[in-house]
């Protein structure tokens, strides 16, 4: 799954950039460097030299040169679009919202993942517990049950579950349940096999995580519940960027679907395993939900 649900914070600075800048002739031939944002799901060292090869390849086929920034977090990504100042960016489905409305960056690709546009966010419990059904939780009492995730601003671990309990009847999710925020979907797991938790919300499967160590993980966690699909991730651009410009840059893209070695290279960057067009309209659904919870998000 999505190793972009797995933000590492780490100590590198948006600033200090340099931009291809606007215009309405702007094309690669045009510009003489293009900055690709990323937000770490491995060691920030890691994944700047994991992009190497992707750098190396997009210089290549569009002829400028091509800086990868390893960004603090999705904040820093979204302003550094927003002041055009990172050109491309490789944004989760709600950080792409967030940037979309903030930055008004333009989205151009979506990923596949082992041959799906969108992902599940999970509920799960123990094997041995008495919640059997999403209706178990619905039905629980205020303060009984508690509810363990990664953070609030998970899609998967919290925002889409969240919203699937209201839609479910539970007006009130963060009055309802004891909720015990543990910074990543393996730790939510975890509080569960560690008897912390009644229940647990990650991506589906964040089980395989735990599988190498544990094989008995598929017994002993049980999923009950998938919420809606969640568009995956994209690849957006910055506001000002000319449209001949980022059609050269999707049709590059594109292109690695028939390129096994940049599809590996996207796979261990991401865990992409193909690349499609995307519009602002694929994550209508993202936006609702951001909505829903803007001020909780926003705080």
């Amino acid at each position: 799954m999505n190793k972009w649900m797995i933000g590492i914070t780490v100590a590198l600075s948006v600033g200090l950039l340099t931009a291809c800048g606007g215009g309405d002739s702007e094309e690669a031939g045009d510009v003489n460097q293009l900055t690709m944002g990323f937000v770490p799901s491995q060691d920030a060292d890691e994944i700047a030299t994991t992009v190497e090869p992707l750098q190396e390849r997009l210089s290549e086929e569009l002829g400028v040169e091509i800086d990868a920034e390893v960004m603090t977090n999705y904040t820093a990504l979204v302003e550094g679009m927003r002041t055009q100042t990172i050109d491309i960016g490789f944004l989760p489905p709600f950080g792409f919202v967030q940037a979309e409305e903030r930055a008004e960056v333009n989205v151009l690709l979506k990923a596949i993942r082992h041959g799906d546009d969108s992902y599940l966010a999970q509920f799960v419990v123990r094997e041995d517990s008495d919640i059997n059904d999403i209706d178990d939780i619905i039905n629980s009492e205020p303060g009984e049950l508690t509810w363990s995730f990664g953070d609030v601003t998970s899609t998967a671990g919290y925002l889409f579950p969240a919203s699937h309990l209201m839609d479910l009847g539970i007006e009130e999710v963060d009055e309802h349940f004891i909720q015990q925020t543990v910074g990543g979907h393996d730790n939510a797991l975890q509080s569960l096999l560690d008897g912390q938790a009644d229940f647990a919300t990650t991506f589906d499967d964040a089980r395989d995580n735990f599988a190498d160590e544990n094989p008995d993980i598929y017994d002993e966690l049980t999923v009950i519940e998938h919420t809606d699909p969640i568009p995956n991730d994209t690849i957006s651009v910055r506001s000002e960027m000319n449209e001949e410009l980022a059609q050269e840059i999707k049709d590059v893209f594109l292109s690695f679907n028939d390129d096994e070695e940049m599809m590996e290279v996207m796979e261990e960057v991401y865990d992409w395993t193909g690349v499609a067009e995307a519009s602002s309209e694929d994550y209508e659904i993202v936006r609702e939900t951001y909505e829903r919870f803007a001020e909780i998000v926003e705080e």
